[in-house]
């Protein structure tokens, strides 16, 4: 059994995101406490809110969180906690952990937020590299653009616009769309997650 924790920065129905973690093998719980939820198998960090409020609830986890990152807490980051990945955002103040150098910038497109059914392109990850999860939903006004775009694994274009879909650093993974509402495909996106984030946890 894996002990998955979702943070829940006080916003939004976390019910979707739990039943979509739920696998045999898998404990869910939610935690209030950035600075306990580390104790954890997987850490979720959930993508609903804004940028300020969600740093500024972080902030006396934030060292705690990005150390347990870098030594390899399986981290699964969805939409606004892909953001907070990042160092900060124009959507407001507040510092991200700054786990991927970079600014999180508005969405260049002539209707946001942009909303709805997209394509991932340029797919590498081994989460979704497959084709297997070739259309994800999207509900956002931001994006995350690296300092290093090494670490894109997935691309999505709205207009003009290419911003990342999936970011990779060590076992964190972060995802601009919602894979909690991307049909069956988006749930065994997350499926995959966990079975990788349980292989190398140290024996009890």
């Amino acid at each position: 059994m894996i002990r998955a924790t979702i943070l829940d920065y006080g916003a939004g129905n976390l019910h979707s995101l739990s039943k979509a973690l739920a696998m045999p093998g898998v404990s869910v719980h939610i935690s209030t406490d950035p600075a306990l939820a580390i104790d954890t198998d997987v850490l979720v960090l959930p993508g609903v809110g804004a940028f300020t409020g969600a740093a500024s609830f972080l902030a006396p986890g934030r060292t705690t969180i990005r150390r347990a990152l870098t030594d390899g807490l399986p981290c699964l980051a969805i939409c606004l906690g892909m953001q907070l990945l990042f160092d900060a955002s124009d959507e407001g103040p507040g510092a991200g952990l700054g786990f991927f150098p970079g600014r999180v910038r508005r969405v260049n497109a002539a209707l946001v937020p942009h909303m709805g059914w997209n394509t991932l392109q340029d797919t590498t990850d081994p989460l979704a590299g497959d084709g297997a999860l070739a259309s994800v939903y999207y509900a956002h006004s931001f994006a995350c653009p690296p300092a290093d775009p090494g670490v894109t694994t997935a691309w999505t274009v709205v207009d003009s616009d290419r911003f990342p879909a999936i970011v990779r650093r060590q076992r964190t993974v972060g995802v601009q769309f919602h894979p909690e509402k991307s049909s069956a495909p988006g749930v065994r996106f997350i499926h995959r997650f966990l079975a990788d984030a349980a292989i190398g946890r140290p024996a009890v």
